[in-house]
């Protein structure tokens, strides 16, 4: 065993997974270490057509074997109808040992992921989540190898590096022409940005456009050129763009939340980097969404202007831009169907790669232009160290998402979280899923008050900033007390010691594993 920077104790290997302990933010990363894709050399028939007679077709097509791995998009997030289509496809075909490596699984149902691992379709994932079924499955020790999980920065990163290489990329797209251009804006089931998809057709070694929507050629606008596309399936259903801002990318009704959220837009607004030109990422969750809402009207209110925002792209954003309180957004996701027709209507909208948006590796990525960054949360520790991942009893409940690499990169990133969810503390002394290193935190706000951490770079900055405030600042051990005085000390969370996910941070090395929980 050994202890990574955040005091987790890793095995050396597990299974062929050779474990890099995590050394501290940036501390892994090799700049000098080239790039390296998996782009190969395409034929494709001159002036003709790439559409394959069905989607079936298009899988014997491309060559797909036994222990190959495929790859799809979330931008449908829960009204995605691809990822089963293709998963019954290969079971028919009787293709086993797959690597199932999407940008994340968002609940996808109907059916379920977790019946093609039961019958070894698949036996091994790499992804940013896992929930629902599938990941009560894992946890519960349903598959051999371990889960690898990676933020959003850290996908692009892995696969540029060769470390996660794709023999063939599923690309949904609601418009699509015969010859492979493709996007995520026009068409009947619009889900917008296709960022998360265009690392893949980079770099896959075949590339199939999946399209309920064929159009005359050529597509316009094109998220994703011909010039990567091997073939395109046409289908009846792609997806359901209404289910897109289901589950966490919802806003809430709920006076704590709103409460919180209240509290981030005063915390951003008395900072002194709250100026014309500033720039923000709220993301996807109940209070950084509500938050946008009660940030826009102090902006209105202080006639403040935003340069961009960053990031999924919501409803609420699309408002603002359009008030004219933001000039550019950048977006990565279409987090609902409003957002996702946005990017079409309005020119300063615009779609960007993931890997521009988040990749630690590249040359520049925006979030390194990012003033501040709120961030959700299952759980916070007194390291200020924060799960993302696993719920009080240890199930999956959400995805790593862009959260390590806002963190990382953004000038002020904080934490909105309740000191309570039901009769559980979200405060706690060790979180039993670390996903975001606390170095990297400036604050976490509760609606008990904020607690700062002096560990942080801009520590005193925002100190002398928020104390001229009516704000509450409190320390993290007091937060961490009073939920405990509300609920009582937790119950430990009993495992085995078969270690089912592995928790990368965005450099590659290990932050944390996931054991199989005891039932």
């Amino acid at each position: 065993m050994v202890k990574n920077a955040v005091g987790r104790e890793l095995p050396e290997k597990i299974g062929n997974y050779v474990v890099k302990p995590y050394k501290g933010p940036g501390a892994e990363l090799d700049w000098d270490k080239p790039a390296c894709t998996n782009r190969v050399p395409r034929l494709s028939p001159a002036g003709g057509s790439k559409v394959a007679a069905s989607l079936k077709d298009a899988i014997i097509k491309s060559g797909l074997k036994d222990g190959q791995t495929i790859s799809f998009h979330h931008c449908f997030r829960e009204g995605d109808h691809i990822i089963g289509q293709v998963l019954t496809i290969c079971r028919e075909l009787g293709l086993k040992g797959l690597t199932f490596a999407p940008s994340a699984v968002v609940n996808v149902k109907n059916p379920s992921v977790i019946d093609f691992v039961k019958d070894g379709t698949i036996t091994n994932i790499q992804a940013s989540g896992i929930r629902g079924s599938l990941g009560d499955g894992v946890l519960e020790g349903c598959m051999e190898n371990p889960v690898i999980l990676r933020s959003h920065g850290a996908r692009p990163r892995a696969i540029e590096m060769g470390e996660l290489s794709i023999d063939v990329a599923f690309i949904g797209a609601s418009a699509a022409d015969d010859y492979g251009n493709c996007t995520g804006q026009i068409g009947p089931n619009a889900c917008g940005s296709l960022g998360y998809a265009m690392i893949d057709a980079y770099t896959a070694k075949h590339v199939i456009v999946v399209t309920d929507n064929l159009v005359e050629y050529p597509c316009c606008p094109a998220s994703i050129s011909q010039m990567y596309v091997d073939q395109v399936a046409v289908v009846e259903d792609i997806g359901d763009p209404a289910k897109i801002g289901a589950g966490a990318a919802r806003m809430t009704k709920n006076p704590r939340d709103l409460n919180i959220a209240a509290k981030c837009a005063e915390v951003i607004t008395a900072s002194r980097r709250f100026k014309d030109g500033f720039s923000f990422q709220t993301g996807v969750g109940a209070i950084p969404i509500a938050a946008t809402i009660y940030l826009s009207e102090k902006m209105e209110e202080q006639g403040i202007k935003a340069s961009f925002t960053l990031g999924g792209t919501t409803s609420n954003m699309v408002d603002m831009f359009r008030k004219g309180q933001i000039r550019v957004i950048e977006s990565s996701q279409s987090f609902d169907a409003v957002a996702a027709r946005a990017i079409i209507e309005e020119p300063n909208i615009v779609e960007i790669d993931n890997a521009l948006y988040a990749d630690p590796y590249t040359k520049g990525s925006i979030l390194s232009k990012l003033d501040f960054g709120l961030l959700a949360a299952l759980e916070v520790d007194t390291d200020f160290n924060v799960n993302i991942l696993t719920g009080s009893s240890g199930e999956m409940m959400a995805g790593m998402g862009g959260g390590p690499d806002v963190a990382a990169d953004a000038a002020v990133s904080i934490v909105v979280v309740p000191i309570v969810r039901g009769r559980t503390p979200s405060i706690t002394k060790r979180v039993f899923t670390c996903c975001t290193p606390g170095d990297t935190i400036a604050m976490v706000i509760t609606e008990a008050g904020i607690a700062l951490n002096p560990k942080y770079p801009l520590y005193e900055e925002l100190k002398e900033d928020l104390e001229k405030t009516n704000l509450k600042l409190v320390t993290i051990e007091e937060l961490q007390q009073l939920a405990e005085s509300l609920c009582g000390t937790p119950k430990p969370i009993e495992t085995t010691d078969k270690v089912c996910v592995v928790v990368e941070y965005r450099d590659g090395t290990v932050i944390d594993v996931i054991r199989q929980i005891k039932k």
